[in-house]
């Protein structure tokens, strides 16, 4: 099975061992970040640093400015931490060792554009504001992420791209001195807290037959009993049988299918203009694949699908291992089903059960393996690597 890796162009930029080293891994890819998210990155390896600082959502690429003049919305460029071109930088090294090179584009999720347009961001049902969550409803925010998906994702080199946070994104995410733990809250109400009341979500639910006022009085209603405490957070999944074959539902009642059909619509329709765009825009063959979730609801970097509908639009997805049998199950022969397994031990990966996990995603129908993230991983994390990707070659 063929394998990559998910890097950072500072991972490579300023260290020229890296390459050789990730391609000594027996790694077939690379899927280089183009446009990220901030945040605070180790570098185990790296001959300059230990710590890379992402101070904001950038894109690691001078961007074109003929192409965003007299846009409102338009993408940041990086500071310090990736200057100038240190994506193309980073892709021509990895190339040169002989690595496919795939650009990695986060969409809606930017903490900057949220804290500089507080009215491109998600509200939640008691009015609080989530910076880091661009709303997809709106059309400006739409319009925005399919144009960063056409720049960030054809880059010159790439052999295709991976689009994460293309849907929805909520509550969970890990914020500056994050202090969120206090009461847990399961994937029930992760989601009732990350459904959307701004301007054009309250138009979109009002066009469906719900009042928005009344939904976000029962969201409110149904998280009630969560603030109490004991007993709050139930973990409950929203993957069984039930609701629209989406699990036992978050408890709005009436408001549940329209809510959900409503969001649905609002993804779909992103989804489906970014890989158009992006296609129009790439090279004959260029590969254009999601970060995906096989459960509707759920929102965040792999965001909720209905498996049969993304694998229709897209060429494929990339999902986590425990995640691929949905999408197997809806997979054509040329469809790409790529697992993601984590292979940093210091964040929960399990890189010494890497065959193992393998073997458990090949038999749900994967068809390539992403490990994340060869930039984070420990020298013992790559050795391991290594050793399973010998083993099953």
């Amino acid at each position: 099975m063929r394998a990559g890796a998910f890097v950072y162009p500072w991972d490579v930029v300023g260290d020229p061992a890296a390459p050789g080293l990730l391609a000594d891994l027996g790694l077939a890819s690379v899927t280089l970040a183009s446009a990220y998210h901030s945040t605070r990155a180790l570098t185990p390896r790296h001959p300059a640093h230990r710590i890379v600082t992402a101070a904001h959502a950038a894109v690691l690429y001078p961007p074109d400015g003929a192409r965003w003049s007299g846009r409102a919305l338009r993408p940041y460029e990086a500071g310090a931490w990736a200057p100038g071109d240190a994506y193309g930088q980073a892709a021509g090294a990895l190339a040169d060792a002989g690595l496919e090179v795939h650009s990695w584009v986060v969409l809606a999720h930017n903490s900057r554009l949220g804290a500089e347009r507080p009215d491109t961001s998600v509200v939640n049902a008691y009015g609080d504001r989530y910076p880091w969550a661009p709303c997809i409803a709106r059309p400006d925010v739409h319009a925005y992420l399919v144009e960063l998906a056409v720049e960030a994702a054809v880059r010159p080199g790439a052999a295709g791209t991976e689009l994460e946070s293309c849907g929805w994104y909520g509550l969970a995410h890990l914020h500056a001195h994050d202090k969120t733990a206090g009461v847990p809250l399961g994937d029930r109400e992760q989601y009732l807290m990350s459904l959307c009341f701004c301007s054009s979500c309250r138009e979109g639910y009002e066009a469906g037959g719900v009042a928005p006022d009344a939904l976000a009085a029962a969201v409110r209603a149904a998280l009630e009993g969560v603030w109490a405490g004991p007993g709050a957070g139930t973990g409950a999944g929203l993957g069984g049988a039930g609701a629209s074959g989406a699990g036992p539902g978050p408890g709005l009642g009436e408001f549940e299918e329209p809510v959900l059909a409503w969001r649905a619509r609002v993804a779909r329709a992103l989804q489906e203009d970014a890989v158009a765009a992006v296609r129009a825009a790439a090279p004959p063959g260029f590969r254009v694949l999601l970060h995906a979730d096989p459960v509707p609801y759920r929102c965040g970097a792999n965001v909720g699908t209905d498996p049969a509908h993304v694998l229709a639009v897209a060429d494929g997805v990339v999902t986590p291992a425990a995640s691929v049998g949905p999408f197997g199950r809806a997979a054509r022969p040329e469809t790409v089903l790529v697992a993601n397994v984590g292979v940093v031990a210091g964040m929960g990966g399990s890189p010494g059960t890497l065959a193992a996990d393998t073997r458990r995603a090949s038999a749900e129908g994967a068809t390539e393996l992403r490990l994340y993230h060869a930039g984070l991983a420990s020298d013992a994390d790559l050795a391991a690597v290594a050793d399973a990707l010998r083993a099953m070659a």
